[in-house]
């Protein structure tokens, strides 16, 4: 009976090294980096300068022997991160949704481990003197934008409620800096982008159609990504990460720190006025807006940004839109923090 006893003391202690042994020694987090005088920052997104601030998640990763990295991706965020994700250099990163359906479809599987509130605000611009006023005004124009990139779905999204098609327009793959260049210059006469407050306070362009006021569907999202292998090997370690973003979700979204939120969105060198202007929103709620829920709305998403990259023959891979969504993490930390109620899920948006 005793050699039974140690045996099994002995499994017990094996299977605790392995445990420590298999262990990551860090959680490494990729994230939009901002080039600011010279230097590479990672500060001036909300939700995550809000979990470097607190520090909560770094302190309770370095309890249990893990450090916390922030790795900066600065250009195409979309390319970099998906790269990254390929080569097992990051666990997590914070960005857009075809990128990660491309990623997905392609065989390295990801999914969202937190969700990053209600949707991002895309611009159309035209150029300062144009008289082009709604996209209908442009067809057989010249419209700039980033292919591939989480806004390209926006500009499509908008061309098919007109009742348009893409080929109605002549269609240039540029990136945000060169198109913008390329709508200043006159080479071409509209560009639809990510954000476009900037390049209106700028000058640069005049916004003629924004996702601002409109059904959420329209809206571009990024979220908090996870490896997929990453967390089913570390769930502890995956729950901690997620708790942390709810956690920071739930500190913006209090009205009493607005002013906070938009003084941390300066830190990348954007002036006060366009970051209060791109908050802006008479449909959208502060709270509401930054909601960490997998609800309707972000489900609905995932199917059309699915759907969108097969129509396209962007992706030939058939791919569940609702496997790129894992609720588990967010429910649990909505409840360790007593959260139930903060917020409520959305329903699907009337088409």
């Amino acid at each position: 009976m005793m050699w039974r006893v140690a045996l099994a003391t002995a499994l017990f202690a094996v299977s605790i090294f392995a445990s420590a042994a298999d262990a990551p020694k860090a959680v490494r987090i990729a994230t939009y980096g901002f080039v600011v005088a010279g230097n590479t920052t990672i500060r001036g997104t909300a939700l995550v300068d809000r979990v470097i601030e607190e520090g909560w998640l770094e302190q309770a990763l370095n309890k249990r022997g893990v450090k916390l990295e922030w790795v900066p991706i600065v250009g195409n965020t979309g390319a970099v991160t998906n790269e990254s994700f390929a080569s097992g250099r990051i666990d997590f990163a914070n960005y857009g949704d075809l990128p990660s359906v491309l990623l997905n479809a392609g065989g390295v599987r990801t999914e969202v481990i937190v969700p990053s509130g209600r949707g991002t605000d895309m611009s159309l611009l035209v150029p300062v003197g144009s008289t082009a006023k709604s996209i209908a005004d442009l067809k057989g124009k010249r419209i700039s934008v980033h292919r591939g990139r989480p806004w390209e779905l926006g500009l499509r999204k908008l061309i098919e409620a007109n009742g348009l098609k893409y080929s109605d327009f002549r269609i240039f793959n540029l990136d945000p800096q060169a198109g913008a260049a390329a709508l200043a210059a006159g080479k071409v006469d509209a560009h639809f982008v990510n954000g476009g407050d900037l390049l209106e306070d700028k000058g640069i362009g005049h916004i003629i159609w924004s996702t601002k006021g409109k059904p959420l569907h329209f809206k571009m999202r990024a979220e908090l990504w996870g490896a997929r292998d990453f967390a089913e090997r570390n769930p502890e370690l995956t729950q901690l990460v997620a708790t942390a973003y709810v956690k920071a979700s739930y500190w913006v979204a209090q009205e009493q720190n607005r002013d906070a939120v938009v003084a941390i969105g300066t830190l990348n060198g954007t002036p006060e006025r366009v970051v209060r202007k791109s908050y802006e929103d008479p449909t959208l709620s502060w709270k509401d807006r930054w909601s960490p829920l997998v609800d309707d709305v972000v489900l609905e998403h995932y199917r059309d940004v699915v759907a969108a990259a097969r129509e396209d023959k962007l992706i030939s891979k058939s791919l569940n839109p609702d496997e790129l969504v894992e609720p588990k993490f967010v429910n649990a930390a909505i409840k360790s923090l007593k959260l139930e109620g903060y917020w409520t899920p959305w329903k699907l948006i009337a088409r």
